[in-house]
């Protein structure tokens, strides 16, 4: 078993240090985003949890803070799924903090059933991609001038699932909850690459990943027989130390911002889907996330 499980979880390390800088996670109270802030707190940055959950957030806090012996870590409210707390979190960021090295846009939720965030968005487009790319583009300017910085994007394997419905981009017309999660990581795979674009020359590198099939919460809304299926194969997911390490490496692993606009998996480049790696529709996404968010980001 212990040989299964060497080849689909890729062991990597690295002593790179981060005394002195600043690194937000969203979603970080839990799973790989807990892993990934205790991870970059060891390393010596200053962390800023992204959370919805406060009481769940401090408590992880403290269990952080203690691990690591790094005091240097805070914790902000963020709900990805309402437009007014984002802008809260962004603005409170952009007032507080001198810089920001490292965004790692970690938090998001998977084949929920049908509902719409506060502002009219479907749930899991509204979340994983319109929600970081709001959060993003507030925070960009901050992060341009903590150069060299780096973006990353947790995505998923899920985006090979579907195609983008930009016609439909709300589900209202069918809702498939796979489909539509497969979706709003396709969106993830899309920007990443649009936004290394935008950002050359800037010293802010940009990249997308798959984090493996890590045994975590976001499965608690799938239905009794796939539940089944996922303790079954239970022995050939990744833990969330293991899911954690392609988000960690695409923040620190030294000379990758060569490589911006890439997508990652076990620590390695990995191909995207042919959709994914479309620019003209890349650029319509973008063009429309902004009509949607109601800002202009050229």
């Amino acid at each position: 078993m212990e040989k299964i499980r060497s080849l689909i979880t890729k062991r990597w390390s690295s002593d790179v240090r981060l005394d002195g800088k600043t690194a937000i996670v969203t979603g970080a109270n839990t799973g790989i985003g807990k892993e990934t802030a205790m991870d970059l707190a060891k390393r010596g940055a200053r962390i800023i949890m992204a959370c919805r959950d406060m009481e769940k957030a401090e408590g992880a806090r403290k269990e952080i803070s203690e691990d690591c012996g790094n005091e240097n870590i805070v914790v902000h409210k963020l709900d990805l799924s309402d437009i007014k707390s984002i802008r809260e979190f962004a603005e409170l960021v952009n007032k507080e903090e001198k810089q920001v090295n490292i965004l790692i846009n970690n938090a998001g939720i998977m084949m929920c059933p049908y509902s719409k965030t506060k502002d009219g968005f479907e749930m899991q487009f509204g979340v994983n991609h319109l929600g970081h790319f709001l959060l993003t583009y507030l925070l960009v300017d901050l992060i341009k001038r903590s150069a060299p910085a780096r973006i990353v994007n947790v995505s998923s394997v899920a985006h090979t699932w579907t195609s983008m419905r930009l016609d439909d981009i709300n589900s209202e017309k069918s809702y498939d909850q796979v489909k539509a999660y497969g979706q709003s990581k396709l969106a993830n795979v899309l920007c990443t690459r649009s936004l290394a674009k935008r950002l050359q020359g800037t010293g802010v590198s940009v990249f997308s990943l798959h984090p493996g099939v890590v045994q975590s919460e976001l499965w608690r809304h799938l239905n009794s027989r796939v539940q089944v299926a996922v303790k079954v194969f239970r022995p050939f997911t990744k833990s969330s130390v293991e899911g954690a390490q392609t988000s960690i490496y695409c923040a620190v692993e030294p000379g990758l911002e060569k490589e911006s606009g890439g997508y990652y998996s076990d620590c390695a480049p990995a191909r995207c889907s042919r959709t994914a790696s479309d620019d003209d529709l890349a650029q319509k996404l973008w063009e429309l996330s902004c009509k949607m968010l109601a800002i202009t980001w050229e």
